[in-house]
């Protein structure tokens, strides 16, 4: 197994054309020897999430939208929450995955204290590969896998996500970002 991709950001290399994942920027949740899981942060719905989910909507980050996590389990959602502080948290519901960032059990009433919970951004779906595929796919070069900043995952402008992650690479990954979709209009 390659390093483990947990807490970094997938970018879809420009070659990647599966419809799922063109010139998607995918946050990694986890990524071990049992496989690999993340959520895409640039493919917002137009669907709000507190018409999806009420008791969420208030805590929901600009602009707001429910967003397509992938395309596994499309019934399924996953949550993300801008916890209060970066000190370890006990908070009922929430489940820390690194300081300052948790998922939520989106069954339960939004945490009540104080702070707790700054921010919320819903997935429905995820990106998820078998043991050893994610690997497979990052040596052939389909991903660049690179570090996040905070703000990546709570964008108002989720859209724009992809070329600007990229441009703040070093300048052989940066000049990625001015490809254009269809190579043969360049």
């Amino acid at each position: 197994m390659l390093e483990s991709t947990r807490g970094r950001l997938l970018l879809a290399t420009p070659p990647l054309l599966d419809p799922n994942f063109v010139r998607t920027v995918v946050l990694m949740i986890e990524h071990n020897a049992d496989g690999a899981l993340g959520v895409v942060l640039n493919r917002p719905t137009t669907a709000h999430l507190g018409e999806v989910l009420p008791a969420w909507g208030d805590l929901a980050v600009l602009p707001g939208f429910v967003h397509l996590g992938g395309p596994v389990q499309p019934d399924g959602m996953i949550g993300l929450a801008l916890l209060g502080t970066v000190d370890p948290v006990d908070i009922p519901g929430v489940t820390e995955l690194w300081p300052g960032v948790g998922t939520l059990d989106l069954q339960v009433e939004p945490p009540g204290g104080p702070g707790w919970v700054r921010g919320v951004r819903c997935f429905v779906g995820y990106a998820g590969w078998g043991p050893g595929q994610l690997d497979g796919e990052i040596a052939t070069g389909s991903w660049f896998v690179v570090d996040r900043h905070p703000d990546d995952l709570w964008t108002p402008e989720p859209d724009r996500l992809w070329p600007r992650v990229l441009r703040r690479q070093p300048p052989a990954l940066a000049q990625f970002a001015h490809t254009p979709l269809d190579p043969s209009t360049n």
